[in-house]
């Protein structure tokens, strides 16, 4: 079998000056694993906001801001505005820095190591790579009561295609120094950083970082622009209120966790999303749909002024969490039977 090149098929990134001294870095795709972050910096000092996927997208950011900025040389302090692996798995970089994170993201952090998706994506090259085959030994083992073989076989080829250009394989989980509650001011330089945890949402422990000085702020993955949000956690309800609080910030620029640099009008946009599939979800629930029937419905209808957004598959996680927000469940959930939803809606275009 061959192995698929790291990185293979790497998008452009842009490293631009959003205030003075303040930067955004800006993947040019807005879909799964291609971050954004951003560096703040005054005095000599520096914050960076998140790192990125893995060990080569992480020294290219970094690489790039030193070029910029002699601030980028020592990097003082490190904040990952969530526990996703696209935002913390180049931790191991930075790991003299003082890595900052809300308690709940820390704990998250924990959950999926660099090592078992490394795993993962090994296995779903397997399994891809046996074709027929592999598809009647998995059917075999779900057959006999090994749910989660068809579940891994129906995920297999989503797996690979949007996971695999990425190299996992030798990355340390580096965690945070120091984790918060609620919120946290820096400063760096003469410039204030405000860190503020508007989760759980997209997972437990979403952070925004605003930057009064430079009319900034860094959403991560409250802001998903050009591409359905995706709702790991929830409840909605808090994303919504997420969204009204950067709306309530003095801010012009708005650096969101994939997608391009936006204004005001993108958090709308994402405000308004939830809104719409909210109500679409309630009238579905009410109807006494299952949250699958209800994705695929929703999926087959024209998605209005949502309709160019891309990833649209994430739709099948985002039902599902309503429908928990609907019946109050906290439970966890198998995030393998998850990516084999979004796997079949993909397939189904």
């Amino acid at each position: 079998m061959t192995q698929q090149p790291t990185n293979a098929g790497l998008y452009s990134a842009e490293l631009r000056e959003i205030a003075d001294g303040s930067f955004a870095y800006l993947q040019s795709n807005p879909s799964w694993g291609w971050s954004n972050a951003g560096l703040v910096t005054s005095q000599g000092e520096s914050l960076l906001v998140d790192t990125l996927y893995d060990l080569n997208l992480t020294r290219r950011m970094l690489d790039e801001m030193r070029r910029r900025t002699p601030a980028a040389d020592d990097i003082d302090t490190v904040v990952n505005t969530h526990a996703n692996g696209d935002h913390c798995w180049g931790n191991q970089l930075l790991r003299d820095a003082d890595i900052i994170a809300s308690r709940r993201a820390s704990e998250e952090m924990r959950e999926l190591t660099p090592a078992r998706m490394s795993t993962l994506v090994s296995a779903a090259r397997v399994a891809v790579s046996l074709g027929a085959a592999g598809e009647r030994v998995t059917g075999l083992l779900g057959r006999i009561g090994i749910g989660r073989a068809l579940a891994f076989r129906d995920a297999a080829h989503f797996v690979v295609e949007k996971f695999g250009g990425f190299e996992f394989a030798g990355i340390d989980l580096v965690l945070p120094t120091t984790t918060f509650d609620g919120q946290l001011t820096l400063n760096v330089g003469d410039k204030e950083v405000h860190l503020i945890e508007v989760g759980p949402a997209h997972t437990r422990g979403d952070t925004i970082v605003h930057v009064p000085a430079d009319r900034a702020v860094f959403t991560g993955d409250i802001l998903f622009i050009g591409s359905h949000p995706i709702a790991w956690d929830g409840p909605v309800a808090n994303w919504i209120a997420a969204c009204d609080r950067l709306l309530a910030l003095d801010v012009d620029a708005v650096v969101p966790g994939h997608g391009p640099l936006t204004d005001k009008a993108g958090v709308r946009a994402v405000k308004d999303y939830w809104i719409w599939l909210r109500d679409e979800v309630r009238a579905r629930f009410d109807a006494g749909l299952s949250p699958l029937d209800a994705a695929i419905d929703i999926a087959r209808k024209s998605f209005g002024s949502f309709a160019s957004w891309g990833d649209r598959e994430r739709i099948a996680v985002n039902v599902d969490t309503l429908y928990r927000d609907i019946r109050g469940d906290r439970s966890r959930r198998d995030p393998l039977a998850l990516l084999a939803r979004m796997a079949s809606l993909s397939r189904d275009g």
